[in-house]
């Protein structure tokens, strides 16, 4: 399994060091440089779908029941991906890439599940957290897509402006790295994701029992295909966590962010 890096970039002009902060951001960039190059054996093969005019080596695999619902059948290099609700989808897409053999980094995640990344399958130690980026995430995730596979980057609330925004997709399009962005506003995303909780397995109608599983409804839409909604469930396995097919769900019936269960 590993353990997870943690790359600190503080957020005030030097950090307790005494190092500015763009020498920080100059060893971060160091460090990445020193990540194995992304060759052709350490990137992920999701099962290319027969209708994806991506060529497989152009994609990063997420959970089987998610794949379905993107057209592409999993994250397109290049591409960046609005996710907002329940956290669980979020790693679940990290612990597929991990485990494929990817890199992925979070910025400004400050209480990422990790033990819930290691039971769904990831590798920890091609995980890189920044919890704490300083005043400027967006510049220390553009920083990390040069080594990277997937870089998750929580925005802490923030409107990026549009002519930021075509400069990292233009940087994640050429290093060939996908950008989930949270917790914020990003025009001009690929593909946005919603996630909320509609259930728990295992729990009697009094509340009691064991809690072997839980429910999610997902929603997908796009620029390129109208949204798809479908329900996914976890479920405690033998090694780990599972991800199944759930019941069919219909357009529009996930809440919308503000009613997300986290």
């Amino acid at each position: 399994m590993g353990e997870v890096a943690e790359f600190p970039v503080e957020g005030g002009s030097q950090d307790p060091a005494g190092l500015p902060r763009q020498e920080r951001l100059e060893a971060l960039r160091r460090q990445i440089a020193a990540i194995p190059v992304r060759g052709e054996s350490a990137r992920p093969r999701p099962a290319e779908p027969a209708t994806s005019p991506v060529p497989v080596d152009r994609l990063l695999p997420v959970p089987e029941p998610l794949a379905r619902l993107l057209p592409d059948g999993g994250l397109v290099r290049g591409s960046v991906v609005s996710f907002s609700g329940a956290m669980s989808l979020l790693i679940g897409v990290l612990a597929s890439a991990t485990a494929a053999g990817g890199h992925a980094a979070v910025v400004g995640h400050r209480r990422l599940g990790l033990l819930a990344a290691a039971e769904m399958g990831a590798e920890l130690s091609r995980i890189a957290l920044i919890p704490e980026p300083g005043p400027d995430p967006v510049e220390v995730a553009a920083v990390l897509l040069d080594g990277m596979d997937l870089v998750v980057l929580g925005l802490g609330g923030a409107v990026v402006p549009p002519a930021r925004t075509r400069a990292v997709v233009a940087r994640a399009r050429s290093k060939g790295a996908a950008l989930m962005v949270t917790d914020g506003r990003w025009d001009g995303a690929h593909v946005r994701l919603e996630a909320a909780v509609h259930g728990y397995r295992g729990l009697s109608a009094s509340a009691r029992g064991r809690l072997c599983g839980t429910g999610l409804s997902v929603r997908a839409q796009g620029r390129a295909f109208q949204p798809r909604v479908a329900r996914i469930d976890l479920c405690a396995g033998r090694t780990g966590v599972e991800w199944r097919p759930g019941e069919p769900a219909r357009v529009g019936s996930v809440p919308r962010p503000a009613e997300v269960a986290r």
